[in-house]
């Protein structure tokens, strides 16, 4: 019976090709937006993962200044060398420490310059940020201790003074300080709040105090933790430690900030998920939207198909049967309108991904999951114009014109 209704619904779709389109467009539609939503949300949140995993393992940044909200800190002292030996020495579940200062510079090399951030360093800073370089070598202890003139670029500076030119071996100006070129870094790309890592000159810490800063301050300790160890312990141990350092009364508020890269990060994901199932329930409107359009075309088809209507019940044929044809009808072109959405969908998230450069994440439960959605709006919004074909009275439709 089901092939025959089959057989019944597809011969009807061909005879209306062109109302059948339209019908099922509002299905394809709903189903193209959800599956591009929910796949360029699920690549935006695994970008989120990586960006952070980029930043260092088990990583917990210590700045001055206690955070007044996004982007806002109160002003407090600077940190300085000793502060950052003692988390190293106390901490017992600390790998690495590192100290380091920024400031911005116009680097100039030729006819070239270009506004970036200068930051000073120990050798800690490349353990703590799973920092690698492309080529040349690191800062040695020597020059570390002695603060020599010598740098390492960021691809982005790299590409804006050089260009295709290898910059190994060349001397830049910072400000007033010439310095000595000794490494590239790996490209690391855009962080998780827009902004370029790669646009920045290392410098060993001493150097930049001395000859660009003119003072010992630290703006920042990064922390890298133990992966046994719990960074939430780590992060506690370090505010009690800095608040005896800063000789920080019980009653008084902290006048620096502990961050967990792990709590920022899950906070992040947690984001974009909430975002991504919100946007694909707006694009699920949309589908509700179609079945309303198949339940109204449908019933323009029953009005149609009356006086077949009444032949068929009039020659025998149930109510059920009748109820099956149409029914089958619906759940058919939404089950096209489906298939032909998840073709559109799959073909816009590649370019999508590709455009705002995220990874494009194939997800086959959304995938099979918004089709038997938009099966099921054929069911249901299929039902109510197959049970009034099936429940018209022999006579009356046979007498229909």
């Amino acid at each position: 019976m089901l092939g025959n209704a089959l057989l019944l619904a597809l011969g009807a779709i061909r005879r209306n090709v062109m109302r059948s389109c339209l019908t099922m467009l509002g299905i394809v539609i709903g189903v193209t937006a959800v599956i591009t939503m929910v796949t360029i949300g699920g690549g935006a949140t695994v970008q989120v993962t990586e960006e952070i995993a980029s930043l260092g393992s088990n990583l917990i940044v210590v700045t001055p200044g206690r955070r007044m909200g996004p982007g806002l800190t109160s002003a407090a002292a600077a940190f300085d060398l000793d502060d950052a030996h003692a988390i190293a020495r106390e901490v017992r579940s600390v790998v690495a420490v590192a100290p380091s200062s920024s400031q911005p510079v116009t680097v100039v090399f030729g006819h070239a310059n270009w506004s970036t951030t200068v930051t000073g360093i120990d050798s800690q800073y490349f353990t703590v940020r799973n920092w690698a370089i492309a080529s040349g070598r690191l800062f040695t202890a020597g020059e570390l201790r002695a603060g020599k003139a010598v740098c390492l670029l960021g691809a982005t500076v790299r590409q804006e003074l050089f260009g295709g030119q290898d910059p190994l071996g060349s001397n830049i100006r910072l400000g007033k300080v010439s310095c000595h070129v000794i490494g590239l870094l790996e490209a690391k790309g855009q962080s998780t709040m827009g902004r370029d890592q790669d646009d920045l000159v290392l410098l060993p810490l001493r150097t930049l105090q001395r000859r660009l800063a003119g003072r010992h301050d630290v703006g920042l300790i990064q922390v890298s933790v133990r992966d046994s160890a719990s960074t939430a312990q780590a992060q506690r141990e370090i505010t009690r430690l800095l608040r005896k350092r800063r000789h920080i009364s019980p009653s008084e508020d902290d006048d620096f900030s502990v961050r967990d890269m792990k709590e920022i990060a899950e906070m992040l994901r947690g984001t974009t998920r909430v975002l991504t199932a919100l946007l694909g329930a707006v694009a699920a409107v949309s589908l509700v939207v179609g079945g309303i359009g198949i339940m109204n075309i449908m019933l323009v088809s029953v009005t149609e198909r009356t006086r077949e209507i009444g032949i068929r019940l009039a020659i025998g044929a149930l109510e059920r049967d009748v109820l099956t044809q149409f029914l089958v009808e619906a759940v058919v072109l939404s089950s096209f309108g489906g298939i032909f959405g998840i073709v559109l969908a799959i073909a816009a998230s590649v370019g999508l991904a590709r455009v705002l450069q995220v990874p494009f994440v194939f997800n086959p439960g959304i995938v099979g999951l918004a089709f038997l959605f938009a099966a099921a709006v054929g069911v249901i919004f299929g039902y109510f114009p197959a049970r009034q074909a099936a429940r018209l009275d022999p006579i009356d439709a046979l007498r229909h014109e």
